[in-house]
């Protein structure tokens, strides 16, 4: 009875937690914070769940093939943003100089390839820190 009020506020705060982290990850090229402080404020999310929860309730929701699978595609996408410019005659990661269009600055189009490789740090960052936190409480018990 005593988590029942945790529990309630959990699943009413939570998803606006998560979707701050994504907001900050989008936006980072514009406002101050970025991929990693969006990427970490997404992983405190799943990690505040799965200690108001249980860990057992926590590795359902993001079972280990998933976050596997996320680490590798943040990494993957990371990758492949960095190789448009290479395929442009530029050097990796490069964005003005291999000829994308950086946008109206200001906007969430500004800066070209920044937000999208931006997008690929988030998910990494999310993802690593909550396979650290589910094999350091693996390690615990």
């Amino acid at each position: 009875m005593r988590d029942f009020i945790l529990k309630r506020v959990a699943a009413i705060i939570l998803p606006f937690i998560c979707t701050y982290g994504f907001y900050v990850i989008l936006h980072g090229h514009v406002s101050p914070g970025g991929s990693f402080a969006g990427g970490i404020i997404v992983g405190l999310s799943f990690i505040a769940f799965s200690t108001i929860y249980g860990i057992e309730k926590g590795r359902a929701r993001l079972p280990e093939t998933v976050l596997t699978w996320t680490e590798s595609f943040g990494t993957l996408w990371y990758g492949i943003m960095g190789m448009v410019g290479i395929t442009k005659g530029a050097p990796f990661l490069a964005n003005k100089l291999a000829g994308i269009d950086l946008g109206v600055p200001g906007t969430l189009s500004s800066g070209g390839l920044i937000s999208l490789i931006g997008l690929g740090v988030g998910i990494r960052v999310a993802s690593t820190i909550v396979t650290l936190f589910f094999t350091m409480m693996e390690e615990k018990s």
